[in-house]
C-alpha cells in the first residue's frame, strides 16, 4: 500500500468517494493526532514534577497511551493517502497558542486540564465521529476510550482539596476557565476548516447539525463537563 493508492476499507468506499468528506476526515484524524501529540508532550513533562513514584509511572502511562494514539491515527491518515505530517501542519499554531494561553501554573493544575480539559475534547470529537463512516468512528471512539485520565486524577485532586480546602476554589475556577478557552478553541479550528465546517453543515446524502442540533450538542458538552467537575470534588 503507498500514498498514491490508498485502500480504505470495504464499508467506507462509497463515502470517500467524495473529496470533500475526505478532506474533512483527514482534517478530523490530523486535528485528534496532533491533540495526542501535544497531550503526551506534557504529559511526560509533568511526569518530571510528580510528587511520588507512583505519580510519575501513572502519567507515564498516560503518556503512553496517547504517543500510541498518535501512530494509530497517523496510520490511517496514511492509508488515505494523506501525509501525516503535512495533514496536521494546520492545527500546529492554533493548538500550540490554546496551550500557550492555558498554561498550567502547578501540578494540580495539570492534571485539572488532563481531565478536564482533555476531556472534552475527547466529548467533542466524538459527538463529530457520529457523522462518519463506520471505520472512522470506530477508530476515534477507541482512541479516546483508551486515554481516559480518571481514577489516578480524582484520588490527587481530592486529596490536596481535602489537605486544604482552597485549593478546591483556585481549581474550580481554573476548570471553568479550561471550559471556555476550550470551546472557542474548538469552535476556531472548526470555523477555519472548510471541510469541517462542511462535516457539520451535511448535505443533501449526509446528515448534519442545523442550529438547535449544535445547542444541543453543547449543552450536552456543558452537562459532561459539569459531572467531570463534580467528579474532581469542584462542583461549587
Amino acid at each position: 500500500m503507498t500514498e498514491s493508492s490508498p485502500t480504505p476499507a470495504p464499508g467506507d468506499r462509497i463515502a470517500f468517494d467524495d473529496p470533500d468528506y475526505r478532506a474533512a476526515v483527514v482534517d478530523l484524524l490530523a486535528v485528534i493526532s496532533y491533540g495526542e501529540l501535544v497531550a503526551f508532550e506534557r504529559l511526560a513533562e509533568d511526569a518530571r514534577s510528580a510528587p511520588s513514584l507512583a505519580a510519575k509511572v501513572d502519567l507515564a502511562t498516560m503518556a503512553a497511551a496517547e504517543f500510541d494514539n498518535v501512530l494509530r491515527l497517523n496510520q490511517r491518515l496514511s492509508e488515505l493517502g494523506a501525509d501525516p505530517y503535512a495533514a496536521m501542519e494546520p492545527f500546529r499554531e492554533p493548538l500550540d497558542a490554546f496551550h500557550q494561553h492555558t498554561a498550567p501554573a502547578d501540578w494540580l493544575e495539570s492534571l485539572v486540564k488532563a481531565y478536564v480539559g482533555d476531556g472534552l475534547a475527547r466529548d467533542f470529537y466524538a459527538e463529530i465521529a457520529a457523522f462518519l463512516d463506520v471505520d472512522t468512528r470506530d477508530l476515534i471512539l477507541s482512541s479516546m476510550e483508551r486515554t481516559q485520565h480518571s481514577e489516578f486524577v480524582v484520588e490527587h485532586v481530592r486529596a490536596a482539596i481535602a489537605a486544604d480546602p482552597r485549593v478546591g476554589g483556585r481549581l474550580a475556577l481554573w476548570g471553568r476557565r479550561l471550559m471556555g478557552e476550550a470551546l472557542t478553541q474548538a469552535q476556531g479550528v472548526a470555523a477555519q476548516r472548510d471541510a469541517l465546517s462542511a462535516l457539520l453543515a451535511g448535505g443533501i446524502d449526509r446528515p448534519g447539525m442545523d442550529l438547535a442540533a449544535l445547542g444541543r450538542m453543547f449543552s450536552r458538552l456543558t452537562e459532561r463537563h459539569a459531572r467531570r467537575m463534580a467528579d474532581l470534588g469542584l462542583a461549587h
